[in-house]
């Protein structure tokens, strides 16, 4: 199931879009609008029940904070909790950190990614699932690249590892003690002065996820 938010839903291009993707029963559609009531009427035909509206003006802070509390609500949620741990809470950590690693011999952040978040291989073979943490990892790779941008000239190596398909719950694959030994001898390897910084690598080293 996918979830989409549409924004200026109620005319134009934005209503394209609203009547495009609801056509797919299996798609979340929400559309931001600044009146609920008149869009809301001007589609009662369609009968569609997957298409939400939530009140929301792009000039307007506070009614975009509204409208997300709204849309994570219709969504459960799920998006916006992914991104607030493997973002929000990283991009967090880093900063509070820095301080700290700036002063070690040696300067190295390592994140946990997932080759979930390789946007070839998501287009390659069509995987359209996992989508808010493929979206959430995606974007610490990028977090991870922007700090590197900023931090290589201090010696300061930013990496994103895949440390595999791990042995959990859900999946059986790699054991956790082999995960950790294959993700910290790609880290050991790792430097500024080989280029490193900024990239997103498998537990190989390498872009080969399994």
């Amino acid at each position: 199931m996918a979830a989409y938010i549409v924004t200026g839903a109620s005319r134009g291009i934005g209503f394209a879009f609203l009547q495009n993707l609801s056509s797919n029963s299996a798609n979340i559609v929400i559309g931001l609008v600044r009146n609920k009531a008149g869009v809301e009427s001007k589609i009662a035909a369609w009968n569609r029940t997957n298409i939400h509206f939530v009140q929301g003006d792009l000039n307007d802070y506070d009614s975009l904070e509204r409208a997300v509390e709204a849309t994570a609500e219709i969504t459960g949620g799920a998006l916006v909790e992914m991104f607030r741990t493997n973002v929000v809470g990283n991009v967090h950590l880093f900063n509070l950190f820095l301080p700290l690693v700036l002063k070690g011999n040696v300067k190295k952040v390592i994140t946990l990614s997932t080759g979930m978040a390789d946007i070839e291989i998501a287009r390659a073979y069509n995987i359209h699932e996992n989508g808010p943490y493929a979206i959430s990892k995606a974007a610490l790779n990028m977090a991870v690249a922007k700090f590197s941008a900023e931090y290589s000239k201090d010696g300061v190596l930013f990496i994103g590892i895949c440390p595999g398909l791990v042995d959990t719950s859900r999946y059986a694959n790699v054991a956790p003690d082999d995960a950790v030994k294959d993700v910290l001898s790609v880290a050991k390897k790792a430097s500024v002065a080989n280029g490193d910084g900024g990239s997103y690598v498998s537990h190989f080293g390498n872009k080969t996820w399994l």
